[in-house]
This record gives C-alpha cells, structure tokens and sequence, in this order.
C-alpha cells in the first residue's frame, strides 16, 4: 500500500527542474516506495525514501550523488539518473530506467513459479550477466554490499539480467553508513564483526547467488540446518556465519545434504560438470576460511559460466540438456555419464578445441567472438553456426557469419578457404583457422 506519494503528483528533479509526474505504486521495501513515473513523456521508476530511512543513514545521498556522477557500470544496471524532490513533500528520492516486465525475480525461479522454466543455457548466460556486470561494477571501484535475490532479475528465455537497488553501491573500502547485506547471503566475516562489506564480500555473496540459481538450494543449508529447532538470530549468525560449512565440503561431511530434505541439492549438484563443483567447493571451503585469497574472481566465474554454456549436450532420447564433462570420460575410458532424466546413454556429439576451450557442436551451436577472441564477450551477434548442408542433409558443416575469410585445412591436409556465408564441414580432424585463433573438429 503506498504511503508516501500519491498517483498525479509531480516532483522534479534536481539538476534541471525537470517535472516527474508520479504513477502506479509498484512496491515497497526497508527503505522506501518505488513506482511508475513519467520523466517528460518517458516511462521511468521512481524510489521515494522513508522519512525514518533518511534519518538512519545520513550518507543516503551523497551515495546517491556519487553514484550519478560515476555513470553506471553498464546497461545491465538500473542506476540512478538524477535525484528527486519537491517543497511540501517530505524528504527525497531518485529516478532510474524502469524494469522491462519479461525480466522475473529470482525468488520466482527459486519458487519454481517460471513456466516453462529456464532452460540451462539461460541459467549459464544469466550467471555469466551476473559476474560480468559485478566485474565491471568493482572495475569502477565500486563494492555493491548486498547481492541477493531481491536486486537482480533476469529474462526467462534469453538469460539478460537486471541489476537494481544500486542506491546502496559505495566506493570499496567506505565505511561510512550502507546496507550490510542481505541475511544468507552476508559473508561470514561480516557476520563475525571482521570486516565491513567490500568488493572481497560481494565476491561471497555473488557465490551464493550463482549456486542459489544452479542448484536451487542454499550452499550452507545442510545436516546442521535440520537440526535447528529455531532459526532464530543466534542459530543464523553460527549456521552462516561462526560455524559455515560448505554442504558439499569434500573433507567435511557434518553438514551434508540429507535426502528428502535437501532433494534439489542433491539432484543438481550430480548434473553439473566437475570444473563447476570444484569452483563451488573453493567458494565455500577456502573461501570462507580465507576471503582475501580464498574466493573466486567475477572473471573466473565468467568464463566458468561460457565453458558451461559450451558444455551442453543433448540426449537423443528424450531431448534433456546433459554436461559434457572430460573428468568422467578420463575415469570412465571415454563414456558419459548417462541422461540425467531418463538415465538412457548419452551420444556425445563432435566437439570443437579453440585454444583451450571445448565446444560442443550441436544442432544449435553458435560460436560467439569470444571463442575466437577471449577479450571479446558478446553474445548479440555469433561469428558462426552448426548448419546442415542444403543439399544433403545427413552433412553438416559449421558456417561463417563473421566478415573475415577461414581457412580450413582438413584431416588428409586439404585446405580451402571459407568465405563469409559458406561452411566448413564438420569432420574429425579439420583444422579451421578464424584469424585470431585456430580449432580443432574432434569427436
């Protein structure tokens, strides 16, 4: 229910006069009311703080100001754009983009209330959003201090992401006023009274979040939360805080899943690829008992993320998206594991090595310019895709997009060049050279 403003009324904004006319309440919060607003004929959001809230943290807006004269970090950001007031109104606020209505909150994922729900491939391109927009946050300086559910949303069907609250965001290593974080998903040292949040926090915090997403489960809720008889503040601060043991902790099971109880956790963890255990295992082994040099970078969880979109498989039985995971082929002499869903075997498709990095070539893989320029994160525009070749359609071949020329040089030393718009057939032991990086087709 809206308290502070009402539909119709106009505020403006600080640096030009520019008159705000208040629209639907949209919802509350601790520290305000946002809602619908019309800035000069544009749709935007506008957050009306409480009188109270203003009082409790007086560096509300210089946070603010700051925040509106750094720019945001990127479009992923809802961030603020100018500060609002208007005489007779008490206090102030801020208006910011307003939030396109295909982005959903992760408590409704969480819930499992998204229908048909995301796919894998979105979960991956969402987390690598995640990490890529708190990378260039903290690139700027920046320390969010309360990554959660409720600041980020994402689209269903593509993976973008949303990041909003961004009110909060202070220089890293400020002390002065701010939110601390979020209940279980405050790092354990500020639980403890160790630090303050910092870029090192957000870095605990973003881990929660990606494992929140993939496993649908918390990474600390384990043997130990059953035995609570109340979750009250002193339970939380040892659960999260004082005694936090990772669920999956490889040299300490006193806190592990425990069947019907924690069934997602269970379940989903198996599915993942080893690569992405191990970076969860450090996360909340190493990452809890050292957070300076225990936690996992935004860029390795970036690149975590894209080899995990490029890991995706499908079962030719019942179409279900598996993992392709070169630690069981190694223990295994070559075989996969079988289908998650109908535990029929799996047939691993051909798969591409560029450099390092293994792509999976299915009937829907695109190569992006990352995989052929690490520095070059973009997913809009693929540089090339799987394609059956139109005249025979048991051949397929992998057809350039980009502008520049390939050369292809096949198994029995045939070369040929691949021009924009033509393919290179997909065939064990072709060599495809993109310009700035060579792969290898293997199977």
């Amino acid at each position: 229910m809206s308290d502070l403003l009402k539909a119709g009324q106009t505020v403006h904004t600080e640096s030009s006069q520019t008159p705000c006319e208040v629209g639907q309440f949209l919802g509350g919060g601790g520290q305000g009311e946002v809602y619908q607003a019309n800035l000069g004929g544009k749709p935007v959001a506008l957050k009306w703080y409480y009188s109270h809230s203003i009082q409790a943290d007086p560096y509300q807006r210089d946070r603010l100001e700051s925040a509106i004269q750094s720019g945001s970090p990127s479009d992923r950001f809802l961030w603020p754009i100018d500060i609002v007031s208007e005489p007779g109104i008490d206090g102030f606020g801020y208006i910011m983009p307003l939030r396109d209505l295909r982005y959903k909150g992760f408590v409704d994922l969480m819930k499992r209330r998204i229908q048909p729900e995301p796919t894998f491939r979105t979960l991956a391109t969402t987390g690598f959003e995640l990490a890529n927009g708190f990378f260039k946050l903290h690139s700027k300086g920046l320390c969010y201090r309360d990554i959660s559910f409720g600041n980020v949303f994402f689209d269903p069907k593509t993976g973008d992401v949303l990041i909003c609250d961004n009110d909060n965001v202070t220089i890293n290593g400020d002390q002065e006023g701010g939110v601390m974080g979020t209940p279980r998903f405050i790092a354990p040292e500020i639980i403890t009274d160790k630090a303050r949040p910092s870029t090192q926090t957000d870095l605990y915090s973003l881990a929660v979040l990606l494992f929140y997403m993939l496993m649908i489960h918390h990474p600390l809720e384990g043997k130990r939360e059953t035995e609570i008889k109340c979750l009250d503040a002193p339970a939380m601060n040892k659960l999260y805080g004082t005694d936090a043991v990772f669920i999956f902790d490889p040299n300490d099971n006193s806190n592990a899943p425990v069947p019907s109880y924690h069934d997602n956790a269970l379940i989903f963890w198996k599915i993942y690829p080893q690569f992405l255990r191990d970076l969860f295992t450090k996360a909340f082994t190493n990452g809890i008992r050292d957070p300076q040099n225990g936690r996992i970078r935004e860029s390795e969880w970036r690149g975590a993320m894209v080899n995990l979109r490029d890991s995706i498989i499908y079962c030719s039985h019942c179409g279900a998206e598996n993992f392709y995971d070169p630690d069981v082929l190694k223990a295994s002499g070559g075989k996969p594991n079988p289908c998650w869903s109908c535990q029929k075997e799996i047939l691993l498709p051909p798969r591409i090595r560029i450099d390092r990095n293994i792509t999976m070539l299915n009937y829907d893989t695109k190569l992006f310019p990352h995989h052929i320029n690490a520095n070059l994160f973009d997913f809009s525009q693929p540089v090339a895709e799987v394609t059956q070749n139109p005249k025979n359609p048991s051949i397929w071949g992998i057809k350039n997009l980009s502008s520049e020329n390939w050369v292809c040089t096949t198994a029995d030393n045939q070369v040929k060049n691949v021009e924009p718009g033509y393919s290179a057939t997909i065939a064990v032991g072709t060599k495809i050279n993109f310009g700035k990086a060579e792969g290898e087709i293997r199977l």
